[in-house]
Order: C-alpha cells, then sequence, then structure tokens
C-alpha cells in the first residue's frame, strides 16, 4: 500500500513571482470546480490543503475512483521528485546524451551520481547548480536536464494532488494556460 501523489511543477516559476503564481493556479482550479475554495486538513504532511471539488473529474483522464485526499499547493525553493526508488538516467540538454545511473543489469555505476548529487543538494541551498555532460563535455544547469521517469523536477512552484486517479494531458495544458503558458512537468510517486 502507499500513499500516491503527483505534482504539477511550474518550470518557469520564479521565487519572486511562486506565490503570485500559486494563487492564480489555486483560483482556476477553484473556477473549474476541480478543488474546493476552502482549507481543510486533506493532504500529508500540511497543515491543510484544498479538497476534491464537485468537478474534480475534469482534471482526470478516467474516472477510476474518486480522490480522497486534496491539493497541497507548494511554493519557495524545492526538489520535487518521485519519492521511491532512483532515476535511471539524466539526459543531457546540449547534446541529448544520457548519464546512465545503472548498468542493464541495475548494478550501480561507480561514480556516475555523484556530481548530480552534489549539484541537487548545491541547487537545494542556493537555486543554481550545474552539471557537465560526459559526453560533451558542456556544463549544464542542473534544471534544464531531463530526468527518466521524469523523476526529479526542480522549481519554485507545485501542485501536489494527494491520492487522485492520473491526472490528463488536457488538465495538464488548461493549468499551464492559467499559468500564462509556463511550462510544467509532471512528476508522479508513492511515499
Amino acid at each position: 500500500m502507499g500513499i500516491y501523489f503527483q505534482t504539477v511543477v511550474d518550470l518557469d516559476a520564479t521565487q519572486a513571482d511562486a506565490r503570485t503564481l500559486a494563487d492564480i493556479g489555486r483560483d482556476w482550479l477553484v473556477r473549474e470546480g476541480i478543488v474546493r475554495a476552502e482549507l481543510t486538513d486533506c493532504v500529508l504532511g500540511a497543515p491543510s490543503g484544498h479538497a476534491p471539488g464537485p468537478s474534480w473529474a475534469k482534471a482526470v483522464g478516467q474516472e477510476d475512483w474518486e480522490p480522497s485526499d486534496g491539493l497541497a499547493i507548494e511554493t519557495g525553493r524545492s526538489v520535487f521528485s518521485c519519492g521511491q526508488g532512483e532515476p535511471m538516467f539524466a539526459v543531457c540538454p546540449h547534446c541529448a546524451g544520457r548519464a546512465d545511473f545503472y548498468t542493464d543489469r541495475l548494478e550501480e555505476i561507480e561514480g556516475a551520481w555523484e556530481p548530480f548529487g552534489e549539484a541537487i543538494d548545491a541547487w537545494s541551498d542556493t537555486g543554481s547548480a550545474a552539471v557537465a555532460c560526459a559526453h560533451c563535455r558542456r556544463s549544464a544547469d542542473l534544471a534544464a536536464w531531463t530526468w527518466s521517469d521524469d523523476y526529479f523536477a526542480f522549481g519554485y512552484l507545485g501542485f501536489v494532488f494527494w491520492d487522485w486517479p492520473d491526472v490528463s494531458p488536457a488538465f495538464l495544458e488548461g493549468l499551464s494556460r492559467a499559468l500564462g503558458g509556463h511550462r510544467t512537468v509532471l512528476v508522479q510517486g508513492k511515499l
């Protein structure tokens, strides 16, 4: 068993505008009836969140079951991750070369993770970090790398849906439009 979550991360939100964008996103979700406006005790790890609204199904691809928990909105510098497991690889934004962390036999590749782990710690502390690609030798902003299974996203705004059916691509597009056309990524996981 476990608790499942889906986090829609706004990749374009800055530290300065994250709170304003959180309000814009929340207001859109409330207008659409996807979540309720009032705050209640409905999310894990936060004092309150927004319970599913009467039109929660507009956000999901398939109404497999009704959400049992609500929406938490996180602002501030965050390393959003899938929770369990580890990423298999990261892809360089310059050359699309893969930095593999495991072999095909799922054996850890010695030393492959260390530059990324150090960069994640630095980004978490400062909001800035880069990793040099082993293929093209160019340094790239950590937040620009892509991860297997969208394991990580780095940003200042995340909409965390706790124990909801899978959100739909149409919903993700709608929320992105509400946020001014910002790029978003979906990080899904389990605790």
